[in-house]
């Protein structure tokens, strides 16, 4: 095999865009250019001697064409065909809540093509997804600041995102709860008591992925501070950069007092509406989803003592949390942002 043509079957393995079957076939050649033969190479990849043997043999015929799927027999799609994806792609589109089989009821077409016509088309119409544009006049600028100091954090700073989770429940039920056995999972009665409620204030080093945090009855201005305080001791002397969200505690006199009187600290918002901007929501997420989602606390007390072990377990295997939204994403979020506020 040609350098130029291994060069380009590894590029293909390594694209997540390259459908399986193209990238199976490249592994074969590339596996065949370091001497193995077809049953070694079959053992390698599951798969049967006689069809590595005719890849090899294709390639030796017409080079890396071998890796584009060759025709695929059958009749051709008709006119009727068309007009059935035409419909189940403007039904599907329509109304959230279409099966494949009341979608073929409904257009009077077989559920095995409606599904086929989904898959080609990426239609899912089980499913639906929340989203909600920023009013912010300033949305591109702050998120791109923000972003800004995710990816190239400025030198000898501590970039920490800081929210409060509120309203967080004390739950108990009314029944114990049936144990995890074989076959059949943990099982609760759907009556609950509840038993108050409680705040976390949060702060998420990035680049540990640490958390920092305290739990309160209320949110108040005076809790917001008190943990900043908190917060700045842990880094002494250090420059610290702090993003959060536009909230009045966040944004009020005594908030700006408090900055002024730290030189080393400065805040940096989201845009409103925006809170997926704030890095912290993610660790949120991980509490609720691991922590809360399924427990039982029979006091306030008891849920506080469970928030201060989860942290204090969270952060021992902790890890940095990195933005994945890329340049393109970005702009086309701004983009449709923009949009949205000039109608």
């Amino acid at each position: 095999m040609e350098e130029g043509d291994r060069s380009e079957c590894e590029r293909i393995m390594r694209s997540r865009k390259t459908a399986v079957s193209k990238a199976r076939r490249a592994q074969m050649l590339v596996l065949a250019a370091r001497g193995l033969s077809n049953r070694q190479i079959a053992l390698e990849l599951g798969a049967s001697a006689h069809v590595v043997g005719r890849v090899r043999k294709e390639y030796g015929r017409q080079g890396l064409a071998v890796l584009k799927d060759r025709p695929r027999p059958g009749r051709p799609r008709s006119s009727r065909d068309e007009q059935g994806i035409r419909q189940v792609v403007e039904t599907a589109k329509g109304l959230s809540r279409w099966s494949a089989r009341t979608l073929g009821r409904h257009l009077n077409i077989a559920s095995a093509t409606v599904n086929r016509i989904l898959r080609e088309n990426k239609l899912q119409p089980h499913r639906l997804r929340t989203f909600t544009f920023s009013p912010d006049p300033q949305f591109g600028e702050k998120l791109l600041e923000v972003v800004a100091l995710y990816m190239k954090p400025p030198d000898n700073a501590v970039v920490l995102c800081m929210d409060e989770k509120t309203g967080i429940q004390a739950l108990d039920r009314t029944q114990p709860m049936l144990p995890l056995r074989a076959a059949k999972p943990r099982g609760w009665t759907n009556e609950y008591v509840r038993h108050g409620t409680r705040t976390l204030l949060a702060s998420l080093d990035i680049a540990t992925g640490r958390v920092i945090a305290h739990v309160r009855k209320r949110r108040t201005s005076k809790d917001f501070l008190a943990f900043l305080d908190s917060v700045v001791k842990e880094y002494p002397d250090q420059r610290l950069y702090i993003v959060l969200d536009n909230l009045n505690t966040h944004t009020n006199e005594a908030a700006t007092k408090w900055l002024a009187a730290h030189r080393l600290v400065s805040f940096h918002y989201t845009p409103t509406h925006a809170s997926w901007v704030n890095l912290i929501e993610s660790f949120f997420s991980i509490l609720t989803r691991q922590g809360l989602q399924q427990a039982v606390h029979q006091s306030a007390k008891e849920l506080e003592h469970f928030l201060e072990s989860f942290i204090e377990e969270y952060n021992k295997r902790c890890g940095p949390f990195e933005w994945t939204k890329g340049p393109e994403k970005l702009r086309r979020i701004i983009e449709l942002t923009e949009q949205w506020q000039s109608q």
